[in-house]
């Protein structure tokens, strides 16, 4: 594996097949969800295969459950080895989260609390992943909605101390951190001053919607809309701090058309070659 190109691109869906095929290139990558490849064959992977003679290849897992308290499900694991070995990605992530209890999975990235106890089951896990697969991984950042009374260890630090123990690397969610941040209250500027930049291998850039509350507004991550200007704003700090990273730009529900998606991409491909200054609204 050698990593993503500092350049941008998209989550693949094969709506958009098509239109990539037949247009001129405007992304240099592409992002898949790693558990709608797990079959053996048909049109999804004759679409990948073509995809993935001409770009660089993203695998983003949303099933391994790294914070679930069980062990991981071998079987799983070994699906998403067959995919990474079939397609060689340049690059491998999954999510700071659980989404299994016992037998049963559910349908959603949920939150953890920050505790040595955990920290030591997410690190055993990344270890036997990045083991197995045979490669370095990527964690992401979660988008979260509620705080747990036991933590013990804030989000940064956390990551800080799983990186220091397992050696992966990270995977920066700019939208999660706005999300997540707005909804405690926090500064996520002083979030971004705190996070482990050195180990960011991608980033990923995403719409949220709004719900309001009579507390005040709740973000939801729900990745059906164009990236908010206080977010582009953040993602231009970032990349003023550490220049051009790989970034992916993820639109999951309510798919627009190609060229609205594409055009989202090159903003950010804009920001990339300026450095992130002249777009650093937070200066």
């Amino acid at each position: 594996m050698t990593g993503l190109p500092a350049s941008v691109g998209v989550g693949f869906k094969p709506d958009h097949f098509t239109a990539i095929r037949n247009d001129a290139r405007r992304v240099d990558f592409f992002e898949i969800h790693a558990e709608n490849y797990m079959g053996a064959g048909g049109l999804p992977h004759a679409q990948l295969t073509a995809l993935r003679d001409d770009y660089s290849l993203s695998v983003h897992g949303v099933g391994l459950s790294i914070g679930g308290q069980r062990g991981l499900d071998a079987d799983h694991l070994q699906r998403l080895k067959t995919v990474c070995d079939r397609y060689q990605p340049d690059s491998f992530s999954e999510h700071l989260a659980w989404s299994s209890h016992g037998a049963e999975y559910l349908n959603d990235l949920l939150p953890l609390p920050y505790t040595q106890e955990t920290l030591q089951t997410i690190c055993d896990h990344i270890d036997q992943v990045q083991e197995v697969l045979g490669r370095k991984m990527l964690l992401e950042n979660p988008s979260t909605y509620v705080l747990f009374e036991q933590s013990t260890i804030s989000e940064t630090d956390f990551l800080k101390a799983i990186v220091q123990r397992t050696g992966c690397g990270l995977l920066l969610d700019v939208n999660n951190v706005f999300v997540s941040c707005t909804n405690h209250g926090q500064d996520p500027y002083d979030y971004i001053a705190a996070f482990p930049m050195t180990s960011v291998g991608e980033i990923h850039l995403g719409g949220h919607s709004t719900e309001e509350l009579p507390s005040g507004p709740l973000l939801i991550d729900a990745h059906g809309s164009p990236v908010a200007d206080p977010v582009w704003s953040l993602f231009s700090h970032v990349i003023g701090q550490t220049g051009a990273l790989p970034t992916l730009v993820e639109w999951d529900n309510d798919l627009p058309d190609w060229p609205i998606l594409a055009a989202e991409a090159r903003a950010a491909a804009d920001i990339l070659a300026q450095g992130g200054a002249r777009l650093d609204l937070a200066s």
